[in-house]
């Protein structure tokens, strides 16, 4: 890896610390319960940048700026940097759908108020970033000593697709959650949502808040679709840059498409049926990456095709639902 590419990691954490920065310090300064309208508006945003951010891959790796095209075991141009970075952003969104069904599930559970879970989600995001650069990091090292490793990440994504694939509903249990049963043991717990902070002090005590406490339930989740996610990714590109680059787009967009889709989740019926046979695909492919090398441009059709009928299938069905039965002709 060239010396001068730590520039190119710099250069974009600032530009999306700025971007949080400007999201929560201007639009949600103040706290409000965030309307469909102003989700989708800000999912367009998120996803616009996006797009032209992969316009700036192409040329970033068709010039070989700040050594860009060569942080990975094979040198990219630009078209294969594009359709990489698009093929990771895809996945990842995609795989972005499971968490929201499970982040329906905890803010339902812990009661948050519609006005708090801007917060909690931003937080969260937060979080995930940070651990997604050193689950990434860690990754691209251990595949770069130890090659086998790719085998172990192909048969976790099948396992997982497989799994997701007969399992009927997403089963959270927050009251199980070890850091949670750990917070609670050794900080005394503030009830209810008088405030959005995450710790306070009453009486001259520190005290945690229930916000605190949906934090953590929602960074612990997040590990776990780390596990399928990261490894997806893997199975597109090796290069460092743009795995992180993708999964960061696809996270940061990943708070607005919760409040765009957690009223729509049950009209997916679909969806998860698509998501493992995704996460089988990539799997397979990374198993059998030593004998047959499927193109990238392949991968994305397929990947795509099958998104496209599952959610086209789940909007059918849903249809056809709210129409209710044809009545009999007379």
């Amino acid at each position: 890896m060239p010396e001068n590419a730590t520039l190119l990691f710099i250069l974009f954490n600032l530009f999306i610390i700025a971007m949080l920065a400007l999201d929560l310090g201007v639009f949600h300064k103040r706290e409000h319960a965030v309307s469909m309208k102003e989700a989708a508006t800000w999912y367009v945003v998120w996803v616009t940048l996006s797009l032209l951010f992969n316009v700036f891959v192409y040329f970033m790796y068709e010039h070989r700026w700040w050594g860009a095209g060569s942080l990975g075991p094979v040198e990219l141009s630009g078209n294969e940097a594009a359709l990489q970075f698009f093929t990771g952003y895809l996945i990842e969104v995609a795989l972005s759908a499971d968490n929201i069904f499970v982040f329906v599930v905890i803010l339902s559970y812990f009661g948050v108020p519609a006005q708090y879970q801007h917060k909690v989600l931003f937080w969260g995001v937060l979080g995930a970033l940070i651990m997604r650069f050193t689950f990434i990091g860690a990754g691209t090292i251990l595949i770069a000593r130890f090659e086998w490793i790719l085998y172990i990440f192909g048969g976790i994504l099948i396992v997982s697709g497989w799994k997701m694939l007969f399992q009927r509903e997403t089963e959270v249990h927050p009251e199980k959650n070890i850091f949670i049963r750990l917070a609670r043991k050794f900080f005394p717990v503030l009830a209810g949502y008088e405030t959005s902070k995450f710790i306070v002090r009453r009486h001259g005590k520190l005290h945690i808040t229930s916000m605190l406490l949906v934090l953590i339930a929602v960074e612990t989740t997040d590990v776990v679709f780390a596990v399928d996610s990261i490894p997806a990714v893997f199975a597109v590109t090796r290069d460092p840059f743009i795995i992180y680059t993708s999964n960061v787009f696809a996270i940061l967009g990943l708070r607005s498409l919760y409040f765009v889709l957690a009223r729509l989740m049950n009209s997916f019926f679909y969806l998860r049926y698509g998501l493992s046979v995704v996460l089988i695909f990539i799997g397979v492919k990374m198993l059998i990456t030593d004998f047959y090398h499927i193109p990238i441009g392949i991968s994305l059709a397929v990947i795509g095709g099958i998104l496209a009928i599952s959610v086209g299938g789940s909007l059918y069905r849903s249809r056809r639902l709210n129409m209710g039965p044809v009545p009999d002709k007379e």
